[in-house]
């Protein structure tokens, strides 16, 4: 069942025209043509007005759906316009934070050619080591044909998937919430939960190989579902709200943390007075697939395959449809004979154990021991991947991949050009900024008013 049911627009009354989209009246007895109204068929025996073949006439549809869907502004539309003006402006920061950009401008007036020449070249150079760092460096490609080594051709590609494999996790961990109308402040919280069990598991039990890997997933799964679970029984018991509860529940977590990492008995390293723990065992270490390089690990695979999980629950199941019929009216919900509370512990639950799934992965492909900087900034960036990604898992896949790519390609492009990497963030924080403000790209590149749509449609999800 799709996520959205469209009307039928109204038969057109006496002395009125077909509206938009509608074909004219076709009278009984008479074919219809090809592309009139919504109809796609040809009555039986009908040729193609014109003589033009039936292939011809889905290419001119295909083309006039393109077009519209320009014009519109339909949601993938206004996100790849949202990119593209955050690249832009971040293109402009750069270039006039460059001291020979500066020095090149204050000459403008008698020499125009050489201040553009200067801001092009300082925003090319910072782009292209960018692109080079997170999706190919044609050098490699060169030295590949020379007998260089072939994998050094995907490394940066493996960095970017390396970048986003826990933000792929984090933002479906918000956007699973979110089909359900809840606001998942807490994926940072979750991470920690499922981060300290599988620190705990990975150096305290002793396991074959594949059984603790599996063993140490499932228990950053059990340990960030837990505190899910705890946010959803709250609303569904006591009413309270989850962006509250998510947000303190942030800050016991980060104090626990540190308490378990300064405590000899609990995590804390024997011998160190830093707050980090004992590396896992090799055993309990997610293996990277094919060797590094590249350096795309397991968790990658685990990522996608949460993702491909998270799609078939809500597009394939009925437990997914009773998330989304939740999430759209929860009063229509209950009136239908649906158990909200319910649906809200289970959403929690499964949101929870997607985020500590992301710092199981994190802690067992990348890190292999956990301190009190380990949780990052992966669950703010989550919530994020999943407005980028329209809380939908294609997107929220999509959009963890450009974050990772901004991500990976930033260190390269600090050592090449001097920019510093903070830039990306700014260029995320763009990218968010018009994603969510749709009808401010709409004004900027003058496209057509649509209904509500995207993060317009997505706004309504919210309920208290």
């Amino acid at each position: 069942m799709s996520d959205d049911v469209s009307s039928l627009p109204p038969d057109s009354g006496p002395g009125t025209g077909p509206g938009p989209g509608q074909g004219a009246p076709v009278s009984r007895g008479q074919a219809a043509a090809p592309g009139a109204g919504t109809g796609t068929g040809v009555t039986s025996g009908t040729a193609a007005p014109d003589g033009g073949a039936p292939g011809q006439t889905r290419a001119q549809a295909l083309t006039r759906a393109i077009i519209e869907a320009v014009t519109q502004g339909s949601p993938a539309v206004v996100t790849v316009l949202a990119i593209f003006l955050a690249l832009v402006l971040g293109g402009l920061i750069i270039a006039f934070s460059d001291t020979t950009v500066l020095h090149a401008w204050g000459s403008f007036f008698s020499a125009p050619g050489a201040a553009i020449s200067a801001a092009w070249q300082s925003v090319a150079a910072a782009y292209s080591a960018l692109f080079e760092g997170a999706i190919v460096n044609p050098h490699t490609i060169a030295a590949a044909f020379n007998g260089g080594p072939v994998g050094a051709i995907f490394y940066p590609l493996s960095q970017t998937a390396s970048q986003a494999t826990p933000l792929i996790l984090t933002g479906l961990a918000v956007a699973l919430a979110f089909r359900a109308g809840l606001f998942n402040i807490g994926a940072a919280s979750q991470w920690i939960g499922g981060a300290i069990i599988v620190a705990y598991l990975g150096f305290a039990v002793s396991l074959p190989p594949v059984i603790h890997a599996i063993v140490c997933l499932a228990g950053g799964f059990a340990g960030g579902a837990v505190l899910g679970w705890l946010v959803g029984g709250l609303k569904a018991r006591t009413g309270a709200h989850e962006v509250i509860v998510t947000i303190m529940l942030n800050y016991v977590m980060y104090d626990l943390l540190s308490y378990l990492l300064g405590t000899p008995t609990a995590l804390q390293l024997p011998g160190q007075a830093n707050l980090t723990s004992p590396n896992i065992a090799v055993s309990a270490q997610l293996p990277h697939v094919g060797g590094p390089p590249p350096q795309v690990g397991v968790g990658f695979l685990v990522a996608l395959a949460a993702a491909a999980g998270v799609w078939w629950l809500l597009a394939r199941s009925t437990v997914g449809f009773e998330f989304r019929t939740v999430g759209a009216n929860p009063n229509a919900a209950r009136s239908g004979g649906m158990s909200v509370g319910r649906t809200w512990v289970l959403v929690m639950l499964l949101a929870g154990g997607l985020a500590g799934l992301s710092g199981a992965v994190a802690i067992q492909g990348t890190f292999y021991s956990l301190n009190f900087q380990s949780y990052g900034t992966y669950g703010i960036t989550g919530i994020t991947v999943a407005l980028l990604g329209r809380a939908r898992p294609l997107g929220v896949v999509l959009a963890a991949l450009l974050f990772g790519a901004l991500d990976a390609g930033s260190t390269v492009m600090q050592a090449a050009t001097s920019v510093p990497v903070d830039i990306t963030e700014v260029i995320q924080g763009l990218i968010v900024l018009f994603v969510a403000a749709p009808p401010l790209i709409r004004a900027v590149f003058r496209l057509r008013q649509t209904r509500a749509a995207g993060m317009e449609a997505v706004a309504k999800g919210w309920n208290g």
